[in-house]
């Protein structure tokens, strides 16, 4: 759906007080009470960054990956409000922590240049976006409820993907998906995760914005990263973003960094493999063909 500017609330009036946010998410989800109560903190599971984490940087990094800059005209999509928690493994939040989140477009095409769709991108999606969590750990995201695509030959189930740094390294890289998802079974990256609720922890809710005229969503990922506070605090002053998993190149199967633990799905690599049987789930966008010319240079 085409989202009309005037439903948009300003731009920098979103990026500055966030008080539509507030509002939105006044239900917590893993707060740090209800975590002390939980018999056992399940946590968010490593999986790969893949091979379309942005090779050159959008115009645009900020946490609003509807408009870029001051535009005008808002990408495609179903306005999603994403909003989370980053803690540590014993439930204690992480501040002053860079959160990138990244994801294809509407049209399945992502900023990297490898990434897009021979139908073309929608050029005023960000598909890439920061944020600084706060005192408590939170992040604060507005984009598009992500689809399912075939880049590539590749078919993967709708997700958005998260990385985490603290600082100036990068920590923490999983994703997230769609619960309910008809196909998400089929989905290599996802099948990976063998512990069933390690895999739990990743299928994300997208609820209706009550009173919404447009069909805004909101969704909740808290992020439990199997690190102390002794493993991420290392007393350096240093800020930033850490280095991206992605710089042993395009291509290959997702792979595993050294001193990973437990199954496939970490790492960094290329696009995952097929689904059991080879092929897209049955109705799943099919590869599209190949493009005479090479894709466009990333925005």
């Amino acid at each position: 759906m085409t989202v009309p500017t005037h439903h948009l609330s300003s731009r920098r009036g979103f990026l500055g007080s966030l008080g539509l946010g507030a509002a939105l998410f006044s239900t917590r989800g893993l707060m740090a009470e209800e975590l002390e109560k939980s018999p056992g903190l399940i946590i968010t599971p490593r999986m790969t960054e893949g091979p379309y984490y942005p090779d050159k940087m959008p115009l645009d990094t900020d946490n609003d990956l509807l408009i870029i800059n001051d535009s005008i005209n808002p990408a495609v999509g179903e306005i999603t409000y994403l909003t989370g928690r980053v803690l540590t493994a014993t439930g204690q939040p992480l501040r002053n922590a860079v959160v990138e989140i990244w994801q294809c477009d509407s049209k399945q095409s992502y900023i990297h240049t490898k990434g897009r769709n021979s139908a073309g991108d929608d050029g005023n999606f960000q598909g890439y976006g920061r944020y600084l969590t706060d005192s408590t750990g939170r992040y604060f995201f507005r984009t598009i409820k992500p689809v399912a695509y075939t880049l590539n030959g590749m078919w993967r189930a709708p997700h958005i993907h998260f990385a985490i740094s603290k600082g100036g390294q990068r920590i923490y890289t999983t994703q997230m998906m769609v619960k309910g998802f008809a196909d998400n079974a089929k989905d290599g990256v996802l099948s990976g995760v063998r512990d069933a609720k390690a895999r739990e922890s990743v299928l994300v809710d997208f609820k209706p914005v009550e009173g919404s005229k447009i069909g805004e969503l909101t969704a909740t990922f808290d992020i439990i990263m199997g690190l102390t506070a002794e493993e991420v605090e290392h007393g350096k002053l240093v800020g930033g973003i850490g280095k991206s998993e992605s710089s042993r190149g395009f291509g290959g199967p997702p792979g595993r960094r050294p001193g990973d633990q437990g199954g496939p799905g970490f790492g960094s690599g290329g696009p995952p493999q097929l689904p059991p049987g080879g092929k897209p789930p049955e109705g799943a966008p099919q590869p599209p063909p190949a493009s005479p010319t090479p894709p466009d240079a990333a925005r």
